[in-house]
């Protein structure tokens, strides 16, 4: 498990990170690869929609561009302090502080679920993506972005000893342990030589 994949550090993480999280996330995932990422999602303007570890609000932004109805849970208080700035004074917005992997919501709560950035920050993936299956409706899409994993052995190996980085192999892996039947990856990047961002469309079992 990466220093990271523990949710103690994480937090620590990002309360110094998200200072300067907006300035630095374009390099790695910018707008181009978001509102890609949100034609695959494909929601309508009713659809109620939860992004998970919604961090500062980026996804989010986008989200609201298709849908009135968008609910952002996060872990960090200070991501979510940046966040609620932006879109939670004038009620576009539902923000809870809350653990990807013990939603506070009922069974098929959401008509999507999307969550960019923050598989690799889970020290229990297959078990957020249950609980992704669990709140989310019958056949409804379910979005994840991770970092792709480097190709040679030595930068894998120091990634995975800070966060969970996985390829197509593991992806179909980790979708099928958490009872997804239908799901497809994209491999999406920035620009040439910058990281590799793994987006996954499932949809939850009908």
């Amino acid at each position: 498990m990466g220093v990271l994949e523990n949710k103690a550090r994480a937090r620590v993480f990002y309360k110094y990170l998200s200072r300067v999280y907006d300035e630095i996330n374009p390099f790695v995932w910018n707008e181009a690869m978001r509102d890609e990422a949100l034609d695959w999602f494909d929601v309508s303007q009713d659809d109620r929609v939860l992004d998970v570890g919604c961090g500062t609000g980026f996804a989010t932004e986008g989200l609201l561009e298709h849908t009135d109805d968008v609910h952002g849970l996060d872990q960090s208080p200070h991501q979510l302090e940046r966040a609620f700035a932006k879109f939670g004074k004038n009620d576009q917005v539902k923000f809870y502080r809350g653990d990807a992997e013990r939603l506070p919501f009922d069974d098929d709560a959401f008509d999507a679920v999307w969550s960019s950035g923050s598989i690799e920050y889970w020290p229990d993936p297959v078990e957020t993506l249950r609980e992704f299956r669990r709140v989310a409706k019958p056949g409804g899409p379910v979005l994840v972005v991770g970092p792709d994993a480097p190709h040679t052995s030595v930068f894998g190996a120091l990634a995975d000893s800070i966060m969970l980085f996985y390829d197509e192999d593991e992806a179909d892996r980790m979708f099928d342990a958490a009872g997804y039947e239908t799901f497809e990856h994209h491999i999406q990047q920035a620009k040439p030589g910058s990281p590799r961002a793994i987006t996954t469309l499932a949809r939850a079992p009908e």
